[in-house]
């Protein structure tokens, strides 16, 4: 089946929102929404719009070893790769990124892909210093250990990978290549040594401690600062909870939006959110109207100033089918 990720993600996210739903009273949650003080979205929505300029500056910032591109040219198109990943099946966006930056600023595509690989990964291992910096003031709910266990596994190995990769490039090019060899028709060879090399090129900031502690320092004050949307989103709504358990949701939802879901991360990301504010008292109606609105105020307005740009630079639909036909 061609679109099993998307059936896949479907079914992921129909579990999910029946987990988070269960068991819900629709009365009250109806009333929390229409009493909230919507007027606090404002501040909000500003705050992650710093995070997100926040986001374009460590891009600008990795990428510097392929093009030095300025802020300013980079935010759109950071915009329009939220966006895809927003309105498009298995996190298109990150690809879409790529491909509009190549087409923009003739960057590799496999180079920047590494980049966007990168920031992945070091915001997974952020998430992850959330969890456990918060643990001990705000425990998380026992069913999400196993999850975050996983997930400090996958993410540590993937980073010792890159590190190995970064640091030693001779030596991992010779056991590419040894592999290429043998198993890639040989009309093919050149062009995925190319792909190696310029992905390669890519994770060039794994060299320096410098430029490592630089990434991680940046990634964690981008997600304090989206945690800050968190908090003023949680004054619209007649409950109180501390900024560190704020910080473990935020964390534990980011980490639940890796599996399979809808665009958008439709029940991925409200099941983990309602569960770790009932785990500290917050009444499921309030926890669930907050977690709806808190979602589509993350969703609509970078959706909405996404498709704007990318009206703006003549993109279409058919770019993001383009954009995986040019990575594969």
């Amino acid at each position: 089946m061609r679109n099993w990720k998307l059936w896949l993600g479907i079914v992921v996210s129909a579990v999910c929102l029946w987990i988070a739903l269960r068991g819900l009273d629709f009365q009250t949650f109806w009333q929390v929404m229409r009493q909230a003080n919507y007027w606090w979205l404002a501040p909000g929505v500003g705050v992650y719009f710093l995070a997100v300029w926040a986001r374009t500056w460590r891009w600008h910032y990795m990428l510097r070893h392929l093009a030095p591109i300025p802020v300013s040219r980079l935010f759109p198109i950071v915009v329009i790769g939220y966006m895809g990943n927003n309105v498009y099946p298995a996190r298109a966006g990150e690809v879409l990124r790529s491909y509009v930056l190549k087409r923009k600023e003739r960057v590799p595509i496999s180079a920047s892909l590494a980049t966007v690989v990168l920031e992945r990964l070091f915001d997974g291992l952020v998430m992850l210093l959330f969890v456990f910096v918060t643990l001990p003031f705000a425990p998380l709910p026992p069913v999400y250990s196993s999850l975050v266990t996983i997930l400090s596994v996958v993410f540590l190995a993937a980073l010792a990978a890159f590190l190995v990769i970064a640091a030693r490039p001779e030596r991992m090019s010779r056991t590419y290549a040894w592999t290429v060899e043998r198993f890639v028709p040989v009309r093919f060879r050149s062009l995925v040594h190319g792909l190696f090399d310029r992905f390669v090129e890519g994770l060039q900031s794994l060299r320096s401690p410098r430029d490592l502690a630089l990434i991680f320092v940046s990634s964690t004050l981008i997600w304090l600062t989206e945690t800050g949307k968190y908090w003023f989103v949680m004054h619209a709504f007649p409950f109180e909870t501390s900024f560190l358990v704020l910080m473990l949701m935020t964390a534990v939802v980011n980490l639940f939006t890796t599996l399979p879901s809808t665009p958008g991360y439709i029940g991925t990301f409200h099941v983990p959110g309602i569960a770790v504010l009932m785990a500290f008292n917050v009444d499921q109606a309030i926890a669930t109207s907050y977690t709806v609105v808190l979602h589509v105020a993350l969703w609509l307005p970078i959706t909405a100033l996404g498709a704007w740009y990318m009206i703006s630079e003549h993109l279409g639909w058919g770019d993001f089918g383009r954009a995986t036909e040019a990575v594969q």
